[in-house]
C-alpha cells in the first residue's frame, strides 16, 4: 500500500479536461473516491466580451496545463507508477481547447507508458453522478449545459441512447443569450436563476412541445420570444420588471425539460434519473425536478455544484469505466470537436 491507499485491486485514473474554458486535472481512485479535482477557471478573461473566445481559451490552457496537472498530483499524493491510465476529454468542444488537453495527455501517456483513454465530455458529466452514487440501471438523464440539451437512457456502463436532443439553441446559450439582452453579466445562467427567484412569472412566453411523440427540444423561439417582449415593451415606453422577465422565462424552459424528462421516463420505465451538465446547478430547476421525481416515485440523482461544471473528476470516473471494459484510445487519439455521443 502506497501513501496514498492504493491496494493492489485499486483503480487510479487521471482525468484531463480542456474542452471549454476550464483546465482541469484529477485523480480519482475506482471511479468514485477523488483524490484531487483541479479547476482553472476562464470565466474573468472571456466575461468582457460576453462569451468564451476560442483563441483565448486554448492560449491559457497551454499556460495552465503543466501547473494544474503538478498540483492535482500533489494533492492527491500520488505519482505516476500509482497511475493506472490518463483519462482524456476527446470531445465535443473547442478544437483549439481540446488539443491542448489531449497532447498534454498523449506525452503523458507515452513518457510513463500508461494506457490512453479518450472520454465524451457528456458520459463525463454524466458520470459526475456515480461519484455521488453509484449508477443502477437502467436510467435516463436530462443533459443540460451551454453546448448541449439531451435525453439519454442507459440500460448498462457505457451504453448511451439518446433519445432527444435540441433542434437549435441549447439551455445553456439560450441562457447567455436572454442574459446579454438583459444586460446581465457572462455566464448569464446564474444571473437568470437568481432574478427568477425574485421575480413573478407573469409574463406569458411560449412552451415549444414540437410533435406529441418527440423527446427533442428547442429553445430558439423561446429565447426569440424574451428579445421581442423586452423590445416590444422599450418601444411603448415600458420598462418590464427584469426579475419577472427572468422568472417567466425560467418557467418556460423549466416546464419544458421537467415534463419531457418524466415523459421519457415513463416510456422507458425507468426509476432512476439524473441531471447533469452546467445548467445542473440551476436551483429551479433541481428543485422542480426532485419534486416530479419525487411525486412519481423516481430516485433522483444530481451532483454537486463542483461536480455540474466542466471538472476533470467526472472525465477519469467515466475513463474508470472505460478502463475496466479493457477499452483503449491508442496513441492516434485527435481532439474531435464533433463527436457523438456512442455506447463503447
Amino acid at each position: 500500500m502506497t501513501n496514498n491507499g492504493k491496494n493492489t485491486q485499486d483503480t487510479i485514473i487521471l482525468g484531463v479536461e480542456t474542452s471549454c474554458d476550464e483546465t482541469a486535472v484529477a485523480v480519482v481512485k475506482n471511479g468514485r473516491d477523488i483524490l484531487s479535482n483541479t479547476v482553472s477557471s476562464q470565466i474573468e478573461s472571456h466575461k468582457r466580451f460576453g462569451g468564451v473566445v476560442p483563441e483565448i481559451a486554448s492560449r491559457h490552457h497551454v499556460e495552465q496545463i503543466t501547473y494544474i496537472l503538478e498540483e492535482a498530483m500533489a494533492e492527491a499524493e500520488v505519482s505516476f507508477d500509482d497511475i493506472d491510465a490518463i483519462a482524456v476529454t476527446e470531445g465535443p468542444g473547442l478544437v483549439g481547447a481540446l488539443l491542448i488537453g489531449v497532447n498534454a495527455a498523449k506525452a503523458i501517456a507515452f513518457s510513463q507508458n500508461k494506457p490512453l483513454i479518450g472520454v465524451h465530455h457528456i458520459a463525463g458529466h454524466i458520470y459526475a453522478n456515480h461519484i455521488v452514487e453509484e449508477l443502477t440501471f437502467p436510467l435516463l438523464t436530462l443533459v443540460v449545459s451551454g453546448g448541449h440539451t439531451e435525453l439519454v437512457y442507459m440500460k448498462e456502463h457505457g451504453s448511451f441512447e439518446v433519445i432527444g436532443e435540441t433542434r437549435d439553441d441549447a439551455v445553456g446559450e439560450a441562457y447567455d443569450k436572454v442574459a446579454r439582452t438583459l444586460g446581465l453579466p457572462y455566464p448569464g445562467g446564474p444571473h437568470i436563476d437568481r432574478l427568477a427567484h425574485e421575480g413573478e412569472a407573469s409574463i406569458t412566453l411560449p412552451r415549444a412541445w414540437l410533435e406529441p411523440d418527440s423527446f427533442d427540444f428547442s429553445f430558439s423561439g423561446l429565447k426569440s420570444a424574451v428579445i421581442n417582449t423586452l423590445h416590444n415593451a422599450k418601444q411603448r415606453g415600458e420598462t418590464l420588471p427584469v426579475e419577472n422577465l427572468a422568472a417567466s422565462f425560467q418557467e418556460s424552459v423549466i416546464e419544458v425539460l421537467v415534463t419531457k424528462t418524466m415523459k421519457a421516463a415513463k416510456e422507458k420505465n425507468v426509476d432512476r434519473v439524473l441531471l447533469a451538465g452546467g445548467v445542473a446547478a440551476n436551483k429551479g430547476l433541481r428543485k422542480e425536478l426532485s419534486d416530479a421525481c419525487e411525486a412519481e416515485g423516481l430516485k433522483l440523482t444530481i451532483p454537486p455544484m463542483s461536480l455540474c461544471t466542466d471538472n476533470a473528476a467526472m472525465i477519469a470516473a467515466a475513463g474508470t469505466i472505460l478502463y475496466e471494459k479493457g477499452y483503449r484510445s491508442g496513441d492516434r487519439l485527435n481532439g474531435q470537436p464533433g463527436l457523438e455521443l456512442s455506447s463503447q
